[in-house]
């Protein structure tokens, strides 16, 4: 069947990561999915957990509007090609991981090919999921770390000896004990 992205998107999508790859596609294909299976695009309240670091993420982000700013991407560096889609709004989701087997052996362009023409369910193990897989984001006060001077969400700070830490600066003090 193939991928059904307007071929547009898809080359801005390509644009925006600096070039084509299997990761990509991977990314194009789970971001399609998402799209498919809860308009993850026009969510309100949307949020991808991805498990990787890979090309993928570039092609989520761009496409479903999940990002790290907004605090809706995030990444457990499971080192798994996981991706995990849910609307906070209808309380449905699903978790997708790439077929392992699906594109090895092949050189890049014949493994990106593959990977676009493919059906969605031979790509992807799909399960569906009813609760939400992170909480969502909070805004925390900023205290400033006594050693540096910088601003620090108070979750990160660190407190040594009474007095507040960013990591780094803590991480020299522990150092020194």
């Amino acid at each position: 069947m193939g991928c059904l992205i307007d071929q547009e998107i898809i080359k801005k999508t390509i644009d925006f990561h600096g070039h084509s790859c299997p990761g990509l596609a991977i990314g194009i294909r789970v971001s399609e999915l998402a799209m498919e299976k809860i308009d993850i695009a026009e969510a309100t309240a949307p949020v991808c957990v991805v498990e990787t670091d890979m090309c993928a993420i570039d092609a989520v982000q761009f496409l479903t509007g999940c990002t790290y700013g907004k605090g809706n991407l995030i990444h457990r560096d499971y080192g798994k090609s996981g991706f995990t889609f849910f609307d906070r709004n209808s309380n449905f989701g699903f978790r997708a991981l790439f077929r392992k087997d699906f594109s090895r052996g092949e050189n890049r362009d014949t493994s990106i090919e593959r990977i676009m023409d493919a059906d969605l369910s031979e790509l992807f193990t799909v399960k569906d999921i009813s609760t939400a897989p992170v909480r969502p984001a909070r805004i925390m006060e900023s205290i400033e770390c006594q050693s540096c001077g910088e601003l620090v969400m108070e979750s990160r700070i660190r407190r040594f000896d009474g007095k507040y830490f960013c990591i780094p600066c803590f991480m020299v003090r522990e150092q020194k004990i």
